[in-house]
């Protein structure tokens, strides 16, 4: 579910023939299919495209002018850090003794839409969620952040027992023919194939639990949500990839990155299908899902 977060960041004013600048970013977004008015699900690693003019916020600047006034941008800005079942939470504390642990634990915020961070989702996504007049939908842990027009429909009534499934941003997504942007990463980071999980038949669910504030107070809060597995993604999207249909995947380049552009519906329904076959082979053969 992350993205990478690094990326070569150059001052506008010495760009060269090397660079990625804006003008050429938004050329090849437009060259790759990209256009006015499109409703995007962007999951970049900017490490890959190469050095870029002004970083994250050139890239942005460069897909805002791509889809114009009337498009909006959508980018996971989903918060381990502030839960105790997450593989991030495991790693954090793995070797630690109890009392460390505690302190860990001790220091953990509560999540706050306006401004806790999300920093293991990437730089892009960074950006979108810090830019003037974005959003961010209410989920504590897979909260999305959007900029555009139709930004507040996407990210409202984000329930917080749901955090990828028809009450969160992705079956908005859907409902709209969004197309998700793989700016130089795979499928393996391809949140919306999380969808195609909730809509397997009795998908398995799983307790979580994560920090939040309750009428001021800060307290830990369980829940019990769909068992989320992106283990298999990345054979997922190759399998999706050689069944697409014609316009349903466009490949190209921007900048040194190789990148797709993916209608999200046929996706999520390809999703749908392959998971229920191939996890409930997997669950006869003992491999254990979720994370």
């Amino acid at each position: 579910m992350d993205d990478v977060l690094d990326a070569d960041v150059i001052d506008a004013g010495v760009i060269d023939a090397g660079v990625l600048d804006g003008a050429r970013t938004t050329a090849a977004l437009t060259a790759l299919g990209v256009r006015p008015g499109d409703v995007l699900l962007v999951h970049a690693s900017l490490r890959s495209l190469g050095p870029v003019a002004d970083g994250a916020r050139g890239v942005l600047g460069a897909l805002r002018r791509a889809v114009g006034p009337a498009g909006t941008l959508v980018v996971p800005a989903f918060t381990p850090e502030n839960s105790d079942t997450s593989p991030h939470y495991r790693e954090r504390v793995r070797g630690l003794d109890a009392g460390a642990v505690d302190a860990v634990r001790a220091s953990m915020e509560p999540y706050d839409p306006a401004v806790t961070p999300a920093p293991s989702m990437g730089a892009l996504a960074e950006t979108v969620r810090a830019a003037a007049g974005a959003g961010r939908s209410a989920h504590p842990q897979t909260s999305f952040a959007a900029v555009g027009p139709d930004a507040a429909h996407l990210l409202a009534g984000h329930r917080a027992d749901c955090h990828l499934g028809e009450d969160s941003p992705l079956a908005r997504l859907y409902e709209a023919d969004a197309r998700i942007l793989l700016l130089g990463t795979g499928y393996a980071t391809c949140t919306a194939f999380h969808l195609g999980e909730y809509r397997m038949p009795g998908p398995p669910r799983r307790s979580y639990r994560c920090v939040v504030t309750s009428r001021g107070v800060r307290r830990w809060w369980e829940y019990e949500d769909v068992a989320l597995d992106d283990g298999d993604f990345a054979a997922l999207g190759a399998a999706f990839e050689e069944a697409a249909a014609d316009g349903d995947v466009r490949a190209g380049q921007v900048g040194a990155a190789a990148c797709r552009l993916v209608r999200l519906r046929p996706a999520v329904d390809f999703a749908t299908d392959w998971l229920t076959e191939h996890r409930a082979t997997e669950r006869r053969s003992g491999r254990p899902t979720g994370s």
